[in-house]
C-alpha cells in the first residue's frame, strides 16, 4: 500500500533539519524519539531518497534534503496561513460583505456605520452596490449581495427583515414659498401643490406615499418622477413643485430649499435591513454592530432647517 505524505511528516522533518538532532527535535515536538525516527524513514521511503546523512556523531542534510527543506517550509507556512484564514472567515473577521442600497439610504447613518465596521473588522472587504429597490431584492436573492437596506421592503418568505433605524418624512419646498417660514406643514398642502416623486413603478416607498395621500381624500398632482431621492431636492430648487423626502436627505445642503417636518406626522421613512435566513458570520457581525449603535444613529429631526 502506498504511503501518504502528511503535514506532520513535514513538521517532523523541518524540526530535525532545524536542530540536526533527532533527540532535540523530539523534545521540541513533544514526542519520543523512536516514532520521530520512524516518521522520517517513512518520508524518505516515500520520496525515494535520503534526506539526512546519519552518523553516530552527527546528523546533516543531504543536497536533496536541503532542497526539500525549502519546499517543506513554504508548504507549512501556506498551511498555517490557510488555517488562520479559515478561522478568521469562520468568525466573520475576514471576508467580503456586499451591501445593496440606494443613495438616499447612504446619506443617513449607514455611511458612518460602515466606516465603524471597517475599523473594527479590517480583514473584511465591504463593497457598496447602489441600485434600485427592485434590483436590490434580485441581487440579494441571487446571492450577489449579502445585505440590503430598504425603506419599504417586500414580504418575502426567503428573506428576513429587521429595523435598521427610525427616520421621519419631511417636506422640501423652495425658500421663497409662502409656507417656508412656518415651523411645520401638513401633508394636506399637496391638495393644492404639485408633488415631485420617486418613480411609482419602481419604488414601493413612493407608491406608499401616493396611496396614503389618496387615503386622505386627494390624489396628488405628480409633476416629475425621478430615480433617486437626492434628485427630488434639486427639482424643488428648480421650481417643479414640492417633495416628500426622508429626514436625512433633508439634511443635505442645497441653497434655496427649506425642509420642514410634517405636523401631524405623515408616514415614516424607517430603514430596514434585509438578509437571508442562513446568513454568514460577516453579516452577523455587521448586524450586531448595527443593533448596538441603532439607538444613537438617528436623532429626531428638530424644527425647520435649510437644506
Amino acid at each position: 500500500m502506498a504511503r501518504v505524505m502528511e503535514l506532520r511528516h513535514l513538521r517532523y522533518f523541518a524540526a530535525v533539519a532545524e536542530h540536526l538532532s533527532f533527540t532535540a527535535a523530539a523534545n521540541s515536538l513533544g514526542v519520543s524519539q523512536p516514532p520521530l525516527s520512524q516518521q522520517i524513514r517513512d518520508l524518505e521511503l516515500e520520496i525515494g531518497v535520503n534526506l539526512f546523512e546519519r552518523t553516530s556523531r552527527r546528523v546533516t542534510l543531504t543536497a536533496a534534503g536541503e532542497d526539500f527543506l525549502r519546499s517543506a517550509r513554504a508548504i507549512l507556512v501556506q498551511a498555517a496561513d490557510a488555517v488562520d484564514r479559515a478561522r478568521t472567515i469562520g468568525t466573520g473577521t475576514a471576508g467580503i460583505l456586499n451591501i445593496g442600497m440606494t443613495s438616499s439610504v447612504l446619506v443617513g447613518p449607514l455611511g458612518s456605520l460602515i466606516r465603524s465596521f471597517e475599523q473594527q473588522y479590517r480583514g473584511v472587504d465591504v463593497r457598496i452596490h447602489e441600485m434600485s429597490p427592485g434590483d436590490q431584492i434580485i441581487a440579494l436573492k441571487s446571492h450577489r449581495t449579502d445585505l440590503s437596506f430598504l425603506r419599504s421592503p417586500p414580504d418575502d418568505p426567503d428573506l428576513v427583515r429587521e429595523i435598521a433605524w427610525r427616520e421621519r418624512l419631511c417636506i422640501a419646498l423652495p425658500a421663497g414659498h409662502p409656507r417656508a417660514t412656518a415651523s411645520s406643514v401638513s401633508v394636506d398642502v399637496f391638495r393644492d401643490e404639485r408633488l415631485i416623486s420617486l418613480r411609482l413603478e419602481s419604488s414601493r416607498f413612493a407608491e406608499e406615499i401616493f396611496r396614503a395621500c389618496v387615503a386622505k381624500g386627494f390624489t396628488p398632482d405628480v409633476s416629475q418622477q425621478v430615480r433617486e431621492a437626492s434628485s427630488l431636492v434639486s427639482l424643488v430648487a428648480a421650481g417643479f413643485g414640492l417633495a416628500i423626502i426622508p429626514e436625512f436627505v433633508g439634511r443635505l445642503h442645497h441653497p434655496g430649499v427649506v425642509v420642514l417636518p410634517f405636523d401631524p406626522p405623515f408616514l415614516s421613512a424607517d430603514v430596514y435591513a434585509l438578509h437571508h435566513k442562513r446568513k454568514g458570520p460577516v453579516v452577523d457581525n455587521f448586524l450586531t454592530l448595527l443593533r448596538a449603535e441603532a439607538t444613537g444613529m438617528a436623532r429626531s429631526f428638530q424644527g425647520r432647517s435649510e437644506a
